[in-house]
């Protein structure tokens, strides 16, 4: 006996499609008129019918006509680009919460890149970032069970789990062999924005761009300025292994520091699809040097951010060149059925380039480093045997700089606290000349 339909969207596609059967063989003109399109299009829906039906008749196991459907949604849409998908009601409900700045699980950002999951970055002080994840790390399987060949809402669905849950799973990173990660879940809580000083340069780092970045950052520059003992020379925006977030997020960072400019234009499929987003006047650190960081984690938002600021010589970049994700996906709600995630545009920086595929290059590039004190010390005329003594100092008393623990910098971010350094002292000869 043949199974009765339940699917409400289905049941009203063959309704669909029997009609205009039925109008075409009745009245052959109608048929003339429909364009060729059109006429192809009612040819593949009717295909479609006929597969569905073929698997739900003898397919080796039953199968439900909302898993059929949701499968054929996913698989059209994840056959465009690796960032369109679709999201059943649970899943849009937990992106929902994701953009707020709070979700479970373990903290990794991942895209799927020729059928694998490759980890975009892992976000900061999660256990994703304690276990050692690296940007460019491929996930292979998780708790012995492959993830190769899997769409992005199965990956995530699968790596998600109860808090406190132990999960393992396989890592290959680059040529070595793949090896075993034992992750515990947690709630996911971002910080989206921390800040230090380090040997008076104020250091501002986002992690993702979610609906409490703009406030943070203004917070953070606040708190910088209120706890330094001495005017600050500068600052580092630190946007390594950041994945991305917010469209409007990034637009107001990159705000903050530009005068005036435009930001970033989107460009759809039609010329009417484009649009321009405009710096306003304030600079919310008054003109100080800028040291952006950035790095192949660097993705989407923060790459926006990272352009905008280079293009209008408002900032050095400095790091390694980004990921390269120059698309604008839409969500785009479906009552009842959860949303779709469309890629509808493509951005470009201030100077009309597109970066997808391309990132964004650093007009400095460092390499990730570790610092290390060399065997033997540093010797001096001091440590020398038999060395003059030290003259008298006059009245003048010498500050000594607090200088920042070697443990607590990476190698990048001393080369740009280096940078603003020579930047202050090169300013300060440059308006001794002119006194």
């Amino acid at each position: 006996m043949k199974r009765t339909f339940t699917n409400k969207f289905f049941q009203r596609g063959i309704l669909v499609l029997t009609a205009l059967t039925v109008i075409w063989i009745a009245n052959p003109l109608f048929k003339t008129a429909l364009s060729e399109d059109k006429n192809e299009a009612y040819r593949q829906l009717a295909l479609f019918g006929d597969v569905f039906e073929r698997v739900k008749k003898s397919y080796v196991e039953e199968v439900s006509d909302e898993e059929l459907v949701s499968s054929a949604i996913n698989g059209m849409l994840t056959s465009l680009d690796p960032h369109s998908s679709f999201l059943p009601e649970d899943n849009y409900e937990k992106m929902q919460v994701e953009t707020s700045g709070k979700f479970g699980g373990l903290g990794v950002e991942i895209t799927i890149e020729s059928g694998f999951v490759k980890v975009v970055s892992p976000i900061d002080d999660t256990p994703a970032y304690k276990a050692g994840l690296q940007s460019g790390d491929y996930i292979i399987s998780a708790d012995e069970e492959s993830l190769v060949g899997f769409t992005i809402n199965e990956a995530v669905e699968k790596l998600r789990g109860p808090i406190g849950s132990e999960i393992i799973i396989s890592i290959q990173r680059g040529q070595e062999e793949p090896f075993d990660v034992s992750i515990i879940r947690d709630e996911i809580k971002i910080q989206s924005v921390r800040s230090e000083i380090f040997n008076d340069v104020g250091y501002i780092r986002i992690s993702k761009f979610s609906e409490q970045t703009h406030p943070g950052l203004t917070q953070a520059v606040k708190d910088l300025n209120d706890s330094a003992k001495t005017e600050l020379k500068g600052y580092v925006l630190d946007l390594r292994n950041n994945p991305g977030g917010l469209l409007s997020q990034s637009i107001k960072v990159s705000d903050a520091f530009l005068e005036k400019g435009e930001i970033v234009s989107t460009r759809g499929r039609n010329n009417s699809d484009i649009s321009h987003a405009y710096a306003r006047e304030g600079d919310i650190i008054e003109g100080k040097p800028l040291v952006v960081l950035i790095n192949s984690g660097s993705a989407s938002a923060s790459e926006i951010v990272a352009g905008a600021l280079k293009d209008h010589k408002r900032a050095v970049v400095m790091g390694t060149r980004s990921f390269g994700k120059g698309s604008v996906q839409s969500v785009i709600s479906m009552p009842g059925h959860g949303a779709i995630r469309l890629t509808t545009a493509r951005y470009y920086t201030p100077s009309g380039i597109s970066i997808q595929s391309k990132g964004i290059t650093p007009d400095i590039e460092v390499e990730l480093a570790r610092i290390e004190e060399l065997d033997g010390g540093i010797i001096r005329e001091e440590d020398l045997k038999g060395a003059l003594d030290v003259a008298e100092e006059t009245d003048n008393e010498e500050i000594e700089a607090e200088e920042p623990k070697q443990s607590e910098i990476d190698f990048q971010l001393a080369r740009a606290i280096d940078l603003i350094h020579g930047i202050s002292i090169f300013n300060n000869i440059s308006a001794e000349k002119l006194q």
